[in-house]
Formats: structure tokens, sequence, C-alpha cells
């Protein structure tokens, strides 16, 4: 139990416990650290909002170095949103959560906009007194000598003991309707209040971002637009979820005893195995080493005979040369015969003295060294084997790469993305093949080029086809087995190139553009909370509609996005100009129920008119749902079969010839919907929002701007 109750950050026992965004929890105090960007103790006052206070949760005891950073910051005297260490510098409020890693923006409101996990912190606090039993709670009122409290009141937060309980709390007076419990030093506010709207109390519960909330907060404030529950419902469903988990984990205490052991027998395996290759791995150096001392020995052996017999020959022609001198070697012994006066004595001597004169005289004139000096033949070039020793690697069979399906894409091209395993070991290169799976036609394997990152792109794919592909990896000699093979399904049409169109009826009050024009979100501000008096005559508020800024005059155009969960309303399709200029320029309730044929209501003049080719196209979506048109389902069948759970990728293919338009998840390429439309003039990919809503462009709508005529 003592592994779940730490803090992440400061490897403690959690104090105060805040939740992130994120449903991750750090102490009160590590998140200061983390934030504010003055001496940790400038803030050892800093009460914050009664939900992330320690103390009382109405009490709010501003830091005097908070406000000073605050005066600071309005003044702009601080505008660097930098992060040094003791320096007067703002205050950050994005972080990574130290738990997953994600960043936490905890906007203007800071510290204060978190809850306190008060329920972590109750498990902390009976953690800590069954830890410390020994140890008895002491009354705050006694006076020396203390004694043991026997009680704590909630709304004091004070621990008393009999007498004192009954002093401070008086019979018939309001302190004797104070809760009280047994001893203890953690003190939680009865009532959980709202961090944005202090004085209101939370009573909701939001599904989306997954916390409590007040009504002010659904009224107007940042979950205007989410699906809330009522905090009774939140209680009990997510109550009774939790109940299910925890009774389903202790019926299978068995299996998870046996999985325990066989890990640990996996650890105990692991441990051998890793000593084992250490060893082998040691030995293998050893014997390297080995091997170089005795080359280092034979090598350093051969240059020192080789200088010794150079130095000898040059001592000797040293000596010889010499001799050369007068009055010492050769010539002073010639000089001395030459004194000898017999002659028969003279000739025995002198003819053999003569030979030698003579070489010594040749010698003079033809003078070479006994020896060269230089070592040039004992240059050592060990470039090759440098390079092969950095080169050394395990000559194990590297594990197969995996094919990442969430961010591999194709389509006319294909973009696909692997992965390896945590502990492998880096790779020369990777080789990625495919080939088209056909049941009537075998098709054999293509290879890309050797490619040394971790994705690559294959071209020339044919539309509206299957492709199996696979990769594999090269470590020096050695390739790893082929990764398990994946198939993607083809558009049935070439890829069509848009950015969304910021210049055409683009509202830039209620819609907000990406810089790169591939992102579009709609926001509920205020001018959709004045358009909501429109409620009240029977019409609904309208949508902001954006297009593609390009055309389609001709052909068959493929084109794919995503569209946000949490997003309230989007409709997708295609218009043609004349129904823009009517969206853009004759601004009236387009989402009013008589007005769309694919509004979703039981209106009796949507199947009359269904039928009719229109100028546009659109279905809706919303809430992580897809709505297929009434009219396209038989009147036998059942209702729910025009909802559909929304796909992660939408595609639509236009075949402007054939004036159809086709509703795919792009994922399977499995055609959802499809019908007739005019497609009399220019035909452009529409979209409208309504609410907080947001769609995303796929990456290759973007990538290429081509013409269409």
């Amino acid at each position: 139990l003592r592994q779940k109750l730490i803090c992440p950050i400061c490897k403690e026992l959690f104090t105060h416990p805040l939740i992130l965004p994120c449903q991750h929890s750090v102490c009160h105090k590590c998140v200061k650290e983390l934030l504010m960007l003055n001496h940790e103790d400038s803030f050892s006052t800093d009460g914050g909002s009664e939900s992330s206070n320690p103390g009382s949760p109405r009490s709010r005891v501003p830091s005097p170095s908070m406000e000073r950073l605050d005066r600071l910051v309005r003044s702009g005297s601080i505008s660097s949103p930098g992060w040094r260490r003791a320096s007067v510098t703002p205050r950050i409020t994005t972080f990574p959560c130290p738990g997953c890693q994600h960043d936490i923006d905890l906007g203007e409101r800071g510290i204060s906009m978190l809850f306190r996990n008060f329920t972590l912190e109750s498990i902390v606090e009976r953690y800590r007194q069954a830890a410390r039993a020994a140890v008895a709670i002491m009354c705050n009122m006694c006076k020396p000598p203390q004694q043991e409290a026997t009680k704590s009141c909630m709304d004091c937060k004070a621990s008393y003991c009999n007498e004192c309980f009954k002093l401070h709390h008086p019979w018939g007076t309001p302190k004797a309707q104070h809760e009280y419990v047994g001893p203890t030093t953690n003190f939680r506010p009865k009532v959980l209040m709202c961090p944005e709207h202090e004085m209101e109390k939370v009573n909701m519960y939001c599904e989306v971002c997954r916390r409590p909330v007040c009504h002010l907060c659904k009224l107007g404030g940042s979950h205007a637009n989410h699906k809330v529950t009522s905090m009774s419902s939140a209680y009990k469903i997510l109550k009774e979820k939790l109940s299910k988990s925890i009774h389903y984990l202790i019926s299978k205490e068995d299996q998870v005893r046996t999985q325990i052991s066989e890990i640990e027998v996996l650890i105990h395996q692991t441990e051998e195995n890793g000593q084992l290759a250490e060893r082998r791995a040691n030995e293998h150096f050893e014997r390297l080493f080995e091997t170089l001392q005795e080359r280092k020995t034979e090598m350093l052996r051969s240059i020192e005979q080789s200088r010794n017999r150079r130095l000898e020959n040059l001592r000797g022609q040293v000596d010889e040369y010499q001799g050369m001198l007068e009055n010492s070697g050769l010539v002073g012994y010639a000089q001395e015969v030459l004194k000898e006066t017999d002659q028969s004595c003279f000739v025995q001597t002198a003819k053999q003295l003569h030979v030698r004169i003579q070489r010594a005289t040749e010698s003079l004139k033809t003078f070479q060294p006994a020896a060269n000096p230089t070592f040039d033949e004992f240059v050592l070039d060990t470039s090759k084997e440098e390079l092969l020793l950095k080169d050394l690697t395990f000559g194990g069979v590297p594990d197969p790469p995996m094919i990442d399906l969430t961010r591999s894409r194709v389509y006319n091209e294909g973009v696909i993305h692997w992965r390896l395993s945590d502990d492998t070991l880096p790779m020369d290169y990777h080789v990625l093949e495919y080939r088209k799976v056909d049941k009537e036609e075998e098709h054999g394997w293509q290879s890309t080029d050797h490619v040394y990152g971790s994705s690559t792109v294959v071209t020339d794919l044919e539309s509206d086809s299957i492709y199996a592909f696979r990769v594999r990896s090269y470590r020096s000699s050695m390739c790893s087995p082929y990764s398990p093979e994946v198939t993607f399904h083809t558009p049935t049409a070439t890829v069509f190139n848009f950015l969304f169109n910021d210049k055409c009826g683009y509202s830039s009050e209620r819609l907000v553009l990406t810089k790169r024009r591939d992102s579009v979100e709609s926001t509920a501000g205020m001018t959709f909370l004045l358009s909501a008096e429109r409620v009240q005559t029977g019409s609904y508020i309208c949508l902001d509609y954006i297009i593609g800024d390009t055309g389609i005059t001709q052909g068959r155009h493929f084109w794919a996005f995503r569209v946000e969960p949490h997003s309230y309303m989007v409709k997708v399709g295609v218009a043609s100009d004349s129904k823009v200029l009517e969206w853009f320029h004759h601004p009236r309730d387009t989402s009013s129920p008589r007005y769309d044929h694919d509004s979703g209501h039981d209106s009796g003049s949507e199947d009359t008119s269904y039928d009719l080719s229109q100028p546009f196209m659109l279905v809706t979506i919303g809430m992580g749902k897809l709505f297929i048109p009434k009219a396209s389902i038989t009147a036998n069948s059942d209702h729910g079969n025009r909802v559909l759970p929304m796909p992660q990728r939408i595609g639509i293919c236009l075949d402007y010839d054939a004036g159809r338009v086709f509703f795919y998840d792009a994922d399977t390429m499995r055609c959802l919907y499809e019908r007739a439309v005019d497609c009399s003039g220019t035909m452009y990919p529409a979209f409208g929002l309504m609410g907080s809503s947001v769609v995303h462009l796929e990456d290759f709508c973007p990538a290429k701007r081509l013409s269409y005529t």
C-alpha cells in the first residue's frame, strides 16, 4: 500500500495531495516548487484556494511575494517566461506530469484551479496512524502536561481530551453541534468548493474533463459545452465500476499469485542470464587483451632487435673512420710501417696493408651510412582494427521491429513508421517490403532502399487496393526476422490536397485556424451566447462554415480528416460554389430542423425532398457519434442504425463526373454512406462547426498543393 501513497516528485508520503487534470496526484508543496519562481520560503504562507489550501477551505491568505510577482507581471516589468532559481521572475503554469509526462497547463489561476485529493489524504493519514499506533495524538488545548486526545473536531480543526472537549463545546451552544471524529491530524472541509467559483459547491461531474464542477461552470464557464452528470449519479456509477473492478481482481487472486510467481522466475532467470552474458563478454575481451598483448610483445621485440643491429653497424663504421685519422688506427699503423727500412720485411707487410688502405680510400669516396636511422617499415596502421573494434557488437539475432499502426498512413502514397523494443541495440539500417494483396493474382514482394531512420515513404500505390507491409532490421552481418505483416486499404481515388480557406466567409470571431491552416476550432464565445436568444423563437443557432481553398471541377478525389471526440456538432461533406455563396452571403438558420436535409429530426419534409439531387451533401458528427441521414434507412429499419460510432479518421470521396459522394471509415476504407450530389458547379470540401468542435486535416492533405482545372 505504501507504494501507492508515495509522491512521484519528493518520493515521500503525500502531503496535501492535489489532483492534476490527468488524474495523477502530487503534493501541494511539490507543485509549488515546480511552479513558483522565487525562494521556497517566500511562499510558506501562501494559502492558495479553498480546494488546494492545506488549512481551512475558506481561508485565503495570499503570499506577499506572490502579490509582488503579480504586480511586476501586470506592470510589464517581467516579460521572460524563463525559469531561474532564486530570481524574481514570473511563475510558469505548464509542467510535465511526473506520472505520465503529459504537459499540464494550469492556466492563469495556477495551483488554485486544482482540487485537493481528500480521499487519498485520508488514506495516507490512516496509513500513518497505523504505522505509529504506539504514538498517541495529544490534546491541543491542555496545559502542560498534555493529555492524550480522545476526539477531534472537524469544525475547529483541533484535537481534545474529554475535559477540554466539554469545556470548549458546552452543551446548548452552537459549538455543541460541531462534527467530531476519533483523534486525527487530517482535517478536511465538509463541503468541496469549486476552485473557479469560490462561493459555489461542486454538484456535478464533467465527463469530458473528468472532474467535479459547479452549476456556474456548466452555465457559462469552461464546461459550457461539455457533457455533465449529477454528482450523485457520478458517485453511484464510479463507485459501482470501482467495486466491480476490485471484486474482479479479488476473484482473480490465484491467477495474480501464479503470474507473480512466473514473473519472479523470470526475474531470477534474467539475473542469471545477465550475469552469464557478462562473464562471457568478459572472457571474449580478456582473449582480445591477451592477443593484443602477445602481438605488442612480438612487435616491440622486433623493433628492439633491429635497433640493436643498426647501432652495432653504425658504431663499427665510426670505429673504421676513426682509423683514417692521423696517428690513429689504420693511418697510424701505415705510418709506422713506412718507417721500416728492410725491403723484404716492408714488402711482406705493406702488400696487405695497401689493400686495406685502398678499401678505406674507396669507402671515403663513396660514403654511405652502415644503417638507416628511420624505422618506416615498423609504422603500425591500426585504423581498420579500430573500426572493427568500434563496430564490435553482440552476434545475436536482432529482435524484429513492429510497424506502428497509429502513425502509419497509406493512400496513393504510404508513410510507414515502425519501432524497436526499448532494450534493442542500435541497428545499421532497415528494409521495408510491400506487395499488393490480390486473391486472383500472386504479387511478389518489393523492397525499399536501405532506411536509416524509423520511417519511409512508399510511392505509386494503386487506388482501391490492399497492400501488405513488413520490415526487418540489419546489424553487422545479422538480420532480424520480419515484423508481423500489416495490411492497409488504399482509397478509391487519388488524394485531394487543400487547406482551410481563411478568406472566403471565414469567421475569425468564432473559428480559430492554426498557422498551417490544417486545423480549425470553433469557440463558444459571447456571440454564441447572444445567439441563444433565438432558441425562444423555435430556431437553432447557426453553424459556422469553412471550406477548402481548392475546388474540384472534374475527376475523382479523396480526402480525410479527424474530428475531436469531444466536439459538440460538426457537419462534413461537399458543397457547390453557389451553395457556399448562399451560406456566406445570405446567413440564416442553417441548422434549423426544416432547412437541412441532414438535421437528424423527424421532419416529414425531409423524406419528400431527400431523393432530389442537391448542390451539397453534409453528414452530421457529434459527441463521438456519426449520424446517417434518415432517408437512407428503410422504413422497416431500426432507428438506431442511423447512429454509428465516430471513426477515428473519416474519409470523403467525391466522384465529380458521376455526381456521387462517398463517406468512409478512413482506417478500414469501409463505406459508411453514399448519395447523389449535383456537381453542376465547382465543388468544395465543406465543414460546419457548432459549439466547441475541432477538425484536423490528415497530414497528406496539405502536404502537396496540386492545381485542378
